[in-house]
């Protein structure tokens, strides 16, 4: 389990080092957020800050579902992992219905990876 939840980590780390280049102005708008700015505008760099903070938890919850650490109950974990197993299952149809199509051919897969892992997860 611990290396489903290593994948997970990884697409969290590559999504929130995309997160802090969108920050910081890179042109690549057109991968997130509907894809409608190629430079993200500020209301949407303070989400790509807040995506970033989200990520972390969500890193914590699949190494805690892994058995790699102890903070937080078995129980809060078990019905966290069915949360995010739901989350990004949405996140799945969200980025496959996007007007944008660099984020439909990039994200779709991710959120579907990331589903799969907390699917995984929550089985285990």
């Amino acid at each position: 389990m611990i290396l489903v939840a290593a994948v997970g980590v990884a697409l969290l780390a590559a999504l929130a080092v995309f997160q802090l280049a969108l920050i910081g102005g890179a042109p690549l708008g057109r991968f997130a957020w509907g894809g409608q700015h190629v430079v993200l505008p500020a209301r949407l760099r303070i989400g790509s800050a807040a995506s970033i903070a989200v990520y972390g938890v969500v890193a914590l919850l699949l190494l805690r579902a892994a058995g790699a650490h102890s903070v937080l109950s078995d129980g809060v974990v078990g019905v966290a992992m069915w949360v995010l197993t739901g989350y990004f299952a949405l996140g799945v149809v969200l980025n496959a219905i996007s007007r944008s199509r660099p984020e439909r051919l990039v994200m779709t897969p991710v959120a579907l990876a990331l589903a799969v892992v907390c699917l995984v997860l929550a089985l285990g």
